[in-house]
């Protein structure tokens, strides 16, 4: 059995070689390599509070996962090796695509039947009232905010 050292092992994977084993019966055949470039696209969903916050989500926790960009992704038949495999980041874009709202039907709220509605503007404009409701806030009749301890 031959052992290799470890500079034979990075001259045998150099991108002057091949992976292709040969043999006696292969004297005088040609050895081709071929580079393909793929396109690969990705399109993830994540719901955010503005676009900055999903494009931080995106770059931290989506994209590809490069430790299964391998060899394993490749057809290997009849003579056919892969000797490199490689995904490169080139763009992207971040777009709006909606806001979860209730369904348009009476009962919506009260069964929480929720929709993406891709008619409702990213930025909303919030009366007073209902930025109040949202936060819980309680007000009396001059505004000022009520204690829930007290209700005063």
């Amino acid at each position: 059995m031959t052992y290799r050292t470890l500079e034979t092992f990075r001259d045998s994977v150099s991108k002057d070689k091949s992976e292709l084993m040969v043999f006696k019966d292969d004297l005088g055949k040609n050895v081709y390599r071929r580079k393909s470039y793929y396109i690969i696209t990705v399109e993830q969903d994540v719901m955010a509070d503005d676009i900055d916050k999903a494009s931080d989500l995106f770059i931290e926790k989506g994209g590809i996962n490069h430790d299964k960009i391998t060899t394993d992704i490749t057809d290997e038949n009849d003579g056919v090796t892969t000797h490199y495999v490689e995904a490169d980041y080139d763009e992207s874009t971040t777009e709006y695509l909606g806001k979860v709202t209730y369904t348009d039907d009476e009962y919506a709220e009260e069964n929480g039947d929720v929709e993406i509605n891709t008619d409702t503007p990213e930025k909303e404009v919030m009366t007073e009232k209902e930025k109040d409701a949202n936060a819980g806030v309680v007000r009396d009749k001059d505004g000022n905010v009520m204690s829930e301890a007290t209700g005063v």
